[in-house]
């Protein structure tokens, strides 16, 4: 219940701050998700305690609602006809679901179907429809009688009746599974389980095949039951990734149903169909809301970014009480200042070298200095309510000897850009470096969940790297450039054209590694760290191989690093300025750019004042910059100060009353 309820909070809060968008494209479809319905659920919206359910008169507002503005309620017969070739969806096609098979399915959901002439979908958990007339169903920590779910011959009936299709909603997986050794639970479905009795995680083939006798399962009683074998599958908590699709299409079940944000435009995987849920403090203007949302979480649709760019290296602690109470720290310091999102490290630099030296999260590769990242990111995602995106580097990964010596690096460089050079970085032009590297993201994706992925300021490389044998002999075989080290390079044209190249080499494997990580977390969002000079400077692209302006059309957002005193600027407002300005020239650039400052200076070694940081942040809005970051977060020293940051950078207003 209590990993449910955080789900669903998050979900709330994401509908409620979405704007209004465009009208839907021609066979589009809008998925509803519902769970219990009640009477007389309380007699305010606050007071209501479980946010999920919603009140039987609300239902019928909003049913009401979508009756009279020409909403077609549309069954998986017609969406799967559509998908075929045969007729289109209707205009506003709309698709109820239905989830958990709460007793409300039958005595109050099914009857209004009638009255209005709607169809829904109900997802049912075979596991609990099992459960013995006089047993307890396990749900949440206390468990529920059996008779607040539907039976067996309620559910015959209403499939009966033409107005009702069931789906599996798994048999066994609507709950959580330890994850890690600190206790950290996540969705059953998507969930590598750890072992604490024999200190071992789940491997790839036991998940599977964990998987598959799940479904499997699921699938045989509802044929068995119902006499029609299930075409969807409703995931618990809709978490779901590649593994458990493939799974649920072998066993028949071509459609699932998440509950990721927007619509689903006529080429989305039927394995992928979004769902909007609604909650017990949902309103019609949110309804409203909802529906007019765009396909997917794009930036614009996500509102304005505030981030906190926070190193897991501060909540590390050998002591295992002195880390809980870092991790108090953290959370309850977000939760207080209220960001959008946090960049939370994924891997270890106690030394500050900008290298990962062991990594938060078990891997095949580097040292796991403790499996930390899971935890935190899920603290920070269910107590503090924020997006968390996983900080990462692309290239600057120090291996272990044994590792190292395989794995060659970037080759040295006469004018690597400031502070890049320091990185032990491995080249991207050797083969085996970058399977190595798609190892550990795909370590990574399979730990725990996260919204998103931020590559690190590493993902960059000098005028004249990298002239490595790995580089010349790839640019030669993919590019047909001709490269001489010692000649060639000294040449402005061909330096340009081959940091151009190197440019686009690197933006490509960030986005192979994303639709990597995709394949365990399907809804990712991506931010790239780019260099200032790289926005303001046109001949910084020859220098850093970073594109500003492909970098906005590739990635969700591009953090950029608004750092006036690492860039040694005299003058940090008018340096602000000029930065904005360069960017503005870009389209959409304000929408996708977070302007991360910084809260330390690292030349005096000194914290940047948070009046300081405030007076920025308050210029770089006077001037049009919508999403706002800083870096670091020292929530151990209450640094930069909460109550002077707080009422410039918390989107608490956004908040407040749901």
């Amino acid at each position: 219940m209590i990993l449910r309820t955080f789900i669903a909070g998050l979900l709330l809060s994401a509908l409620i701050t979405l704007p209004c968008a465009a009208q839907d494209a021609p066979g589009t479809l809008r998925v509803l998700c519902y769970h219990d319905i009640r009477d007389a659920f309380a007699s305010t919206r606050a007071e209501r305690p479980d946010p999920e359910a919603t009140d039987t008169s609300d239902l019928v507002a909003q049913f009401s609602w979508l009756h009279d503005r020409g909403y077609v309620s549309v069954t998986l017969d017609q969406v799967l006809a559509a998908r075929s070739g045969g007729p289109a969806l209707p205009a506003k096609a709309i698709l109820l679901t239905f989830d958990d098979g709460y007793r409300s399915l039958y005595t109050k959901v099914f009857p209004l179907l009638r009255v209005f002439g709607f169809h829904a979908v109900a997802g049912l958990v075979t596991s609990w429809m099992e459960v013995p007339a006089d047993g307890r169903v396990a749900y949440g920590e206390q468990g529920l009688p059996r008779d607040a779910f539907v039976t067996w011959d309620q559910v015959r009936e209403m499939e009966a009746s033409g107005l009702i299709e069931v789906a599996s909603h798994t048999d066994d997986l609507h709950h959580g599974l330890f994850a890690n050794p600190q206790g950290a639970m996540l969705p059953a479905a998507v969930a590598r389980r750890y072992d604490p009795a024999s200190a071992a995680y789940e491997t790839e083939s036991q998940y599977r095949a964990r998987l598959q006798e799940d479904l499997a399962r699921s699938r045989i009683i509802l044929q068995e039951r119902l006499h029609r074998a299930p075409r969807a599958v409703i995931w618990p908590y809709g978490e779901y990734n590649a593994i458990a699709a493939e799974t649920a299409i072998g066993l028949g079940m071509p459609i699932g149903f998440n509950l990721e944000l927007g619509d689903n435009e006529p080429g989305r995987a039927l394995q992928a169909l979004r769902r909007t849920q609604l909650q017990s403090t949902t309103t019609i203007a949110d309804l409203i809301v909802a529906l007019r949302r765009t396909p997917g979480p794009r930036a614009e649709d996500l509102g304005p970014e505030r981030v906190m760019h926070i190193d897991l290296d501060y909540v590390y602690d050998p002591d295992p009480a002195q880390q809980e109470r870092n991790l108090d720290h953290l959370i309850e310091r977000v939760a207080d200042l209220r960001p959008s999102t946090v960049y939370l490290q994924a891997f270890a630099d106690p030394n500050g070298k900008g290298a990962a030296e062991a990594l938060y999260f078990p891997n095949r590769h580097l040292p796991m200095r403790a499996d930390l990242f899971s935890r935190v990111a899920w603290q920070l995602r269910t107590r503090a309510r924020v997006r968390v995106y996983a900080w990462m580097p692309l290239l600057a990964f120090r291996l272990p000897p044994g590792e190292a010596a395989s794995h060659p690096l970037v080759a040295a460089t006469r004018d690597a850009p400031s502070g890049a050079g320091a990185y032990a970085r491995l080249t991207p032009f050797h083969a085996g470096n970058r399977a190595l590297i798609r190892e550990i993201y795909q370590d990574l994706a399979r730990s725990t969940r996260f919204a998103g992925l931020l590559f690190h300021d590493d993902a960059t490389l000098a005028g004249n790297e990298d002239v490595s044998a790995d580089a010349v002999d790839y640019a030669r075989r993919e590019w047909q450039l001709s490269l001489d080290p010692a000649h060639d390079l000294t040449l402005p044209a061909a330096r340009t054209a081959w940091a151009q190249r190197k440019s686009a080499f690197l933006d490509q494997f960030t986005l192979e590694l994303a639709d990597l990580v995709r394949q365990e977390q399907p809804a990712l969002l991506t931010a790239r760290n780019l260099y200032a000079p790289t926005v303001t400077d046109p001949d910084a692209g020859t220098r850093f191989a970073q594109d500003y302006a492909h970098a906005l059309q590739i990635y969700d957002y591009t953090a950029v690093m608004a750092m006036p005193y690492m860039e040694a600027a005299s003058a940090p407002l008018p340096w602000l300025s000029t930065l904005v300005e360069a960017a503005t020239r870009q389209p959409d650039a304000l929408a996708r750019t977070v302007f991360e400052l910084q809260a330390q200076d690292w030349h005096t070694h000194t914290p940047v004042p948070a009046q300081v940081l405030v007076t920025q942040m308050q210029h770089l809005k006077v001037l049009g910059a919508r999403n706002l970051g800083y870096y670091p977060d020292d929530f151990l020293h209450d640094h930069p100060d909460a109550q002077i940051l707080k009422p410039v950078f918390s989107l608490e207003r956004l908040y407040r009353g749901h």
